[in-house]
């Protein structure tokens, strides 16, 4: 791969893992309460799959469902209250346990059976008509999931199945941060407290705070600077696993007034097709929040724009050198007259048994 992961610069490089360690720090990570339960109380995400389920109830009704990466089975038994005939469960963490428990409370356990192995080396004795799965992560690739749910559908997915979700679209836009800008000014105030001049700390403050790191945080909407701007789509009846090494697109947007370009902001949606009209789960800061909030990619340094001022540029999503389940970024980006720019970041270690 060309571009290769760059750690966060108070990180030293690390070792390449083998697929069987990043395997087990990955399952092991969803072995927690504390994950299924930020996950079950994102209403957005909940909600929206439980409608997108309901809304292709036709083609789930008296069918064979594989739910991937079933976790605690809420998606299972969303599927068989939606009148499957039977649904896999498939969850590889040591939480298919209570999902037995749960299946098993909610008297479904005739119709839902829950195995506990990873997907790529289960056997089942049928082909299935439906694959459902929740598997996105921060910036919707990392933790790589998605690799599982493509093996599901290539071995297990009848032709012509239903994939839900079934398409993905990836979304940037330049931002401002009125807390990072807070905190970079902070140090000239300090003289005026104490009768201490930090001022020099700004520099130091601002490659600790605007540094490599994919910082995930909630975005508001008056910090967004320009409209979304769509770099990708992925199509889940057709997408390649060559294809997710390098997801890449260009954007172009134009500046709404005068203010600071901080970072720019990536988000995703995931989209439920129906007949009447498609259900979309969002993770844009124009919509409510959700528990993967937004990927945030900090410039080395603000750049003030005008009205109508163009941020044009490519940007890519690849598999980290070390980590492959670990996704990393880069931009390459023009902001105005000023020339171009190259930035890669990476997942810092606080996100990486989350999603």
């Amino acid at each position: 791969m060309a571009n290769l992961c760059k750690m966060s610069q108070h990180a030293t490089k690390k070792r390449k893992l083998d697929r069987s360690t990043e395997d087990y720090m990955y399952f092991d990570s969803y072995s927690d309460v504390t994950i299924h339960e930020e996950m079950i109380a994102d209403t957005v995400r909940t909600n929206t799959y439980r409608m997108g389920i309901f809304k292709n109830s036709k083609s789930i009704e008296g069918k064979v469902v594989l739910d991937v990466g079933a976790g605690t089975g809420v998606l299972s038994l969303f599927c068989a209250q939606a009148g499957a005939r039977k649904v896999y469960a498939v969850e590889a963490s040591s939480i298919a346990d209570q999902a037995v428990k749960i299946v098993k409370l909610n008297q479904m356990e005739d119709r839902i059976e829950v195995i506990k192995s990873t997907l790529e080396t289960i056997e089942l004795a049928e082909k299935v008509d439906v694959i459902v799965s929740e598997w996105m992560g921060y910036a919707l690739l990392h933790e790589s999931m998605l690799n599982s749910v493509i093996f599901a559908r290539d071995k297990w997915l009848k032709p012509g199945g239903l994939i839900l979700p079934s398409r993905a679209d990836l979304y940037i836009a330049p931002i401002n941060d009125v807390v990072v800008e807070g905190r970079l000014d902070f140090w000239s105030t300090v003289k005026g407290q104490y009768g201490v001049d930090m001022s020099c700390m700004t520099d130091f403050a601002r490659k600790c705070i605007m540094n490599k790191d994919i910082t995930v945080n909630p975005v508001t909407v008056e910090d967004v600077l320009s409209h979304p701007c769509k770099f990708a789509e992925l199509d889940l009846n057709t997408v390649t696993l060559e294809q997710l090494r390098d997801v890449n697109g260009s954007f172009s947007c134009v500046c709404f007034g005068s203010s600071s370009i901080h970072a720019f902001c990536v988000w995703f949606t995931v989209t439920f097709p129906a007949e009447e009209k498609a259900l979309v789960l969002s993770t844009s800061p124009f919509k409510a929040e959700t528990h993967w909030k937004q990927a945030v990619l900090y410039l080395d340094d603000a750049v003030d724009v005008m009205q109508d001022t163009k941020v044009e540029g490519e940007i890519s999503l690849y598999p980290s050198e070390e980590n492959s389940r670990h996704i990393c970024i880069r931009v390459d980006y023009v902001i105005g007259e000023q020339k171009k720019h190259s930035k890669s970041f990476s997942i810092p270690d606080q996100y990486l048994e989350v999603k």
